[in-house]
């Protein structure tokens, strides 16, 4: 039977008729942003063979497909450039991550940021060079064969039916059914220069790369992500599809760096991570308390109104309230080691008289707040019933992922845990996420997108029906807000699936804020009941609901997110009053102390040091108003404005003054 001349495709959503043997480098040979395409929904090789009926989509490079694969094929370069640099080095993996990519290598010796810089120059030759990613199916033995010199690449070849679960990175490699090496080809002897294991897509050539990559970083880090592994280490680098996005980038980088909580932190004397205390484990200076208590009582005054009630629960418990939540089984990883404590021993014998009992620091609140509810008979008419706390927690965290405030071991959670009827869940989900928006919105956050995690199959309490009720509800109140709704598969906690609120910074960062979960599981693990109004008792409904996240990360976000620079409200010190000479500071007090009467945080700056070096240390504590008196002022009644960005209101009377002011921290203006 003769094979036809052509055959049909649906191309980008339309039907269209090629020849036979048609490849998508041949397909979108006019299209020179294509660098990939999806066939019947998989990315493939522009160099595959097309065929009848497919349906292909081309993949630009600026796409997120398409910068993903740019990522991945620019770490393949750089993993050729180190061989190349350190002939010794043995591969390990090398995916694409958000905005760039990672290589980890086996190395005598870490990298030095002049490695890099070389690196670099190296990645450059290649790039311009034009060599080929050509894509080879290869046998298990011919995989071995071909990476002999390569012992982490073999084991993964032993792990390729269990590619997901391997660990870090490992189905980048292998788990797609075929094995895939990835040849680097030279364009003009056709001989294959470098190679790795990769299930691929990669761009047509490296020629595409352009000069728009750079390598920021390295650090250590270990196979697979398991600390019990040998320790690599690790060169970070970041790709885009032209220069000038490359150049967007870094300067969104250096920005970040500008507004890091933690340099504004020393800066501004907010906080401070003493070694003596240990890793994770701030403490907040008097101006940080001053804007972290400013915070906390707002948000106490919005909770109190909208009828949440305030609870207090001790920062320890016995390791049974944590065996009936489920706790122990499913987040032990997560807690300090118990303290165990009560055991009486005989001094004589050795022999144990009262065994003791495990305490844990607690993780969490929702068990002891379930407690609350349990202490007495409740009726339907108490519901919903909304209990709130400032819970101090304490999570063991990797001393690898701490960072900063954002990371911690001991926090404050905005906790509240609301208990309503079924037919009140809606309703009450509706108003929580109202009600976390708009406070939110009041802390100077207002760009959300809603992230929907549902149950993780290997890591859950409960019935599959009762996960599929939860779901479904949490689903509808998300897209009743209007929000871009993400999903988030297996991201749920063990016990009900949750909304996560994320938001978006001054600079275009995502953050996740506040989280609402719904929970059927713990009160049956409880056994909470109220009365209904049929007399029957029930079991109610369960929202776990933290609007800051932690009081601690929250303040991170809101540091970065103002650079510093906080509104009015919750600025530290909200006024400076800097005579323009030593005859005007009993002037400048009284109007001072006008302000501080009106419960207004101000100042005099009194030192030693000339009119202008106070006003650029006005300027370097990012004082929101820095109010300026002369002669002129003090005969008129009146003082003269400074602003953070430069610009000044003079002769302003002080009355007015004093109510700008006031009316500024009252509305909580930005």
């Amino acid at each position: 039977m003769s094979v036809p001349e052509k055959f049909t495709l649906i191309v980008d959503g339309e039907e269209t008729t090629v020849d036979t043997g048609t490849t998508g480098a041949q397909l979108f040979f006019d299209r020179r942003d294509v660098v990939v395409m999806r066939v019947d929904g998989v990315l493939k090789d522009l160099d595959a063979e097309l065929s009848e009926g497919m349906s292909v989509e081309s993949v630009t490079i600026g796409s997120e497909d398409g910068l993903n694969v740019l990522r991945h094929s620019t770490a393949h370069v750089m993993a050729q450039a180190v061989q190349q640099l350190r002939p010794d080095a043995k591969l390990g993996i090398g995916p694409y991550i958000k905005d760039g990519f990672y290589f980890d290598f086996d190395v005598a010796e870490p990298f030095t940021p002049e490695d890099l810089k070389t690196l670099e120059k190296m990645m450059q030759k290649i790039v311009n060079s034009n060599q080929k990613f050509a894509r080879r199916v290869v046998s298990e033995e011919e995989a071995r064969e071909a990476m002999a010199n390569e012992p982490y690449k073999l084991e993964l070849l032993g792990k390729k039916d269990g590619a997901d679960e391997a660990g870090e990175g490992a189905n980048i490699e292998v788990g797609a059914g075929e094995i895939t090496i990835y040849d680097n080809v030279d364009r003009k002897s056709g001989d294959v220069v470098w190679c790795d294991l990769c299930r691929g897509p990669h761009l047509p050539n490296t020629k595409l790369i352009s000069n728009a990559f750079a390598l920021t970083r390295s650090a250590a880090a270990y196979w697979l992500g398991d600390q019990k592994n040998q320790q690599l280490q690790r060169i970070y680098g970041t790709a885009w599809p032209t220069k000038d996005a490359l150049k967007a980038y870094q300067e969104r980088l250096a920005e970040a760096e500008r507004r890091d909580h933690r340099k504004l932190g020393t800066e501004l004397d907010l906080f401070s991570f003493p070694d003596e205390l240990g890793s994770g484990l701030p403490v907040f200076h008097p101006k940080g308390g001053i804007i972290r208590k400013a915070m906390e009582d707002y948000s106490r005054q919005r909770h109190t109104e909208a009828g949440y009630e305030f609870v207090y629960t001790p920062h320890i418990t016995k390791g049974h309230l944590y065996e009936v939540s489920g706790h122990l089984d499913w987040y032990r990883d997560g807690m300090f080691p118990p303290m165990h404590v009560d055991e009486v021993v005989d001094p004589e014998t050795g022999a144990v008289i009262k065994p003791g009992q495990d305490y844990y620091l607690k993780p969490m609140n929702c068990p002891m707040h379930n407690l609350i509810f349990r202490s007495r008979g409740r009726s339907y008419r108490e519901l919903p019933l909304r209990l709130f706390e400032f819970g101090s927690v304490y999570r063991y965290e990797k001393s690898g992922v701490i960072h900063g405030l954002t990371r911690v071991r001991g926090m404050t959670q905005d906790d509240a845990h609301i208990y309503c009827t079924r037919d009140q869940m809606k309703d009450e989900l509706t108003s929580t996420l109202n009600f976390v928006l708009d406070l939110l919105k009041d802390y100077g956050l207002d760009d959300f997108y809603l992230e929907l995690s549902t149950k993780d199959p290997e890591k859950y309490v409960g019935s599959d029906e009762v996960w599929d009720e939860a779901t479904r509800t949490l689903a509808e109140v998300a897209e009743a807000s209007g929000l871009d709704l993400v999903p988030d598969p297996g991201g749920a906690a063990f016990y009900g699936p949750k909304i996560s609120v994320q938001a978006r910074d001054a600079i275009g960062r995502t953050w996740q804020m506040s989280t609402i979960q719904l929970d059927f599981n713990l009160p049956e693990r409880f056994e909470l009941e109220y009365q209904a109004a049929d007399g029957t008792r029930q079991r109610p409904v369960m929202i776990h609901r933290a609007l800051f996240g932690s009081v601690e990360r929250f303040m991170a976000v809101l540091t970065e997110h103002y650079a510093g620079a906080f509104p009015a409200w919750l600025a530290p010190v909200q006024v400076v009053g800097i005579p323009v000479a030593e005859a005007f500071n009993d002037y400048m007090f009284d109007v001072v102390d006008k302000l501080k009467a009106e419960g207004i945080r101000a100042q005099v700056d009194t030192g030693t040091d000339r009119f202008p070096k106070k006003i650029r240390t006005a300027s370097k504590d990012k004082i929101p108003f820095v109010l300026i008196a002369g002669g002129d002022d003090a005969e008129a009644g009146a003082v003269s404005f400074r602003f953070r960005d430069g610009s000044q209101d003079n002769g302003v009377p002080v009355e007015e003054a004093v109510k700008r002011i006031v009316e500024a921290v009252r509305n909580r203006d930005k």
